[in-house]
């Protein structure tokens, strides 16, 4: 008898997973059946059940989509950067105390781009797309000398180490050397003062007249 409840408890459980209606009646050994399949030529009743309560399975919620950040320009690589005059540790010999530097960059200065040139570890002159810069009123000395290359916003993309150069303004003596003085030129130019001008020699010969 336990048997038969056991079953018709299991037909139940199936009965709500595949159908709403469960039928029941009385076998010949006086025992109830329950069962989803009516037999035949058998009296049954049909034991309505409302379907269970079911649970919809949450929706799969997506990750939200993720907005990557356009990637942020290269930033410019500039192979060379140089100064090209004065050379590392050269001497210089100016007048007035006047220089020439001169730089270089591969690949060229792109649009928006400057050189700045930094002496003695300060900005002198402003950001030019030149690479010539004059310089002008240098006091004679060691000094330092580097060049940057800056965007339109003031940033430094490159820069060159700082290198010495030493300056030492023209003398009488470096003029001479560069140009010697000629006869004429005594009292005229400025390295060739007339006490300076060598003494023309006699002749020991007497003139001796016919």
């Amino acid at each position: 008898m336990k048997l038969n409840y056991l079953l018709g408890a299991l037909f139940l459980c199936a009965a709500q997973l595949v159908s709403a209606a469960v039928y029941t009646y009385i076998d010949a050994n006086g025992e109830r059946v329950f069962t989803d399949k009516p037999p035949k030529n058998q009296r049954t009743e049909i034991i309505h059940i409302a379907p269970p309560n079911q649970i919809a399975p949450p929706l799969a919620m997506k990750p939200p989509p993720v907005y990557q950040a356009d990637p942020e320009p290269l930033a410019v690589q500039y192979q060379v950067l140089r100064i090209l005059v004065p050379e590392p540790n050269a001497t210089l010999r100016a007048n007035d105390r006047q220089l020439i530097v001169t730089v270089s960059s591969e690949p060229a200065l792109l649009a928006g781009h400057h050189y700045r040139l930094i002496l003695d570890g300060e900005p002198v002159g402003d950001p030019s797309r030149s690479p010539v810069f004059p310089l002008s009123e240098i006091d004679r000395g060691t000094h330092q000398l580097a060049v940057e290359i800056i965007n339109e916003k003031g940033a430094v993309l490159e820069r060159t180490p700082s290198q010495p150069f030493h300056l030492r303004q023209i003398t009488l003596n470096d003029k001479r050397r560069v140009r010697p003085c000629e006869k004429d030129d005594y009292g005229v130019r400025p390295e060739c003062p007339l006490k300076d001008k060598p003494k023309e020699k006699r002749s020991l010969i007497p003139f001796l007249g016919l």
